[in-house]
This record gives structure tokens, sequence and C-alpha cells, in this order.
């Protein structure tokens, strides 16, 4: 990180933040050598992380008037959602309030009638909130040690069952190691009907859980990425060579 100067710098009870930038990117940082979230100046909208990408392909299997999405991060989930669909109903659920605060400052990130910013702890949230079912929540918790454990739990299943739609889809950012987690995928496939993962080019292993039978597919995919790409503003067809069901 060397390259990037320091724009901010401040610390909560869970540890350091950091916003860096260069002339091209900026970066949001919880440690030496984290990218938390990376932003493109000139295009904030295209996610620079493979993991953000993987996740954006459930957009292939429907086209959501809600979602919710629980780690804010730089907001670079919200920015593509936005791009996609003005229309699309957020709500930006995050733990730390120096971090949202950083994405509001730093990244753009703006509170309005189609965007909610939640300082809340994603588990609690999802068990207890008054929020109107969504087709959408978007799992992306992580510490400076790696996945929150309680994004695995069957207790988070159950608080996002809780609040989807009855065609609604889970999407999670875990690991690649996670890819041989048996008792993970036991939970999801006792609770959702679908469930597929795609292994990003980052050694993420991005999971799909659909509550509907025959919400998500591999039949006509090129075609469903193309025209994804078109709107996201970046070439989709990338992750699909590595997307299907996890069995």
């Amino acid at each position: 990180m060397s390259d990037y100067s320091l724009l901010w710098q401040g610390e909560d009870a869970l540890g350091e933040i950091r916003v860096l930038e260069d002339d091209q990117y900026r970066i949001l940082s919880f440690g030496d050598s984290d990218e938390q979230s990376k932003q493109l100046k000139a295009a904030p909208h295209i996610p620079q992380h493979t993991y953000i990408q993987g996740m954006l392909l459930s957009l292939m299997f429907m086209k959501p008037k809600s979602a919710i999405v629980l780690g804010l991060g730089g907001g670079s989930m919200l920015h593509a959602l936005r791009h996609y669909d003005a229309g699309i109903k957020l709500s930006a659920v995050e733990l730390r309030p120096a971090v949202i605060e950083a994405a509001k400052r730093y990244f753009r990130v703006q509170p309005s009638k189609k965007l909610q910013l939640i300082e809340a702890d994603a588990l609690t949230f999802l068990q207890q909130a008054e929020h109107k079912r969504t087709d959408l929540i978007f799992a992306d918790i992580y510490t400076n040690d790696g996945v929150d454990e309680s994004q695995l739990s069957q207790a988070f299943i159950d608080g996002a069952l809780r609040l989807l739609k009855a065609d609604g889809i889970l999407v999670l950012n875990c690991w690649k190691e996670h890819s041989r987690d048996d008792a993970l995928l036991a939970r999801l496939k006792a609770c959702f009907a679908q469930v597929y993962a795609c292994l990003t080019s980052g050694g993420n292993w991005v999971i799909f859980a659909a509550r509907a039978a025959g919400t998500l597919r591999e039949d006509s995919l090129k075609s469903a990425a193309d025209d994804l790409s078109d709107k996201l503003d970046y070439q989709v067809s990338r992750s699909l060579s590595r997307f299907g069901p996890w069995e």
C-alpha cells in the first residue's frame, strides 16, 4: 500500500480504519496490506474486486425491486446496484459508525429515499429488524481476521429467510476454503431449494442460495451475462466459467 497516500485515519474498538488514494483509486483499509474496498474514482459504479463482480451474478436470475447489503465497506456494491437500476430500494447495514462516516465522506455514499444506511449488527438486524421482505440479501461481513463466523451460522441463515421474499436469493461472500465446508452446505440445502457457487479469480467462494426451485439455472447464461454486462458497464462473463451448483 506504499504507493497510496493517506487521506484519513481513524480507530474504533474493532481496530484501525484508513482511507488511502492515488490518482485513480480510493481504498478503504482495515489494516496493513488490506483492501476492504477499492473505488475507481472516475467510475465508482464499476467494482474493482472480483468477489463483488461474482456476487452481482445474482442479477442474471432476477430483477430486484429491493435489496439488503450486509457490510457497507466503501459502498462498492451500492454503487453497482444503483447504476444497474436507480429504482432499487436499498438498505445497507454496517456495525461500525466510523465506516459509515468514511463511506459518506470519502466514497460518495449518501442516504436517500432509495438508500437507507443502518448502524447495526448484521445478525441482530436479520433476527429483529422491522423491515419489509426483500428480493436479495448480499452478505459481505469481514473483520481484520477474515470472514465473520456469524455469517455462516444457522441463526444467520434463519434470519435471512425471515427477511427474504418467497423467491428471494441470499448471496454470501466467503473464502475458497469454505468450498469444503460440508456443514455449511448442508445447512443451506436444508433451507433453500437451490445452492450454487462461484469461485472468483481472487480466491473468494461466492454462494447463491435461492428459496424457490428453478430460480438459478445454467441455460442461457451467456445471453444473460451479455445483457447484465451492458447494464453494469463491465464484462460479467469472466466469472461464468466457475459458476454452477454447489455439490
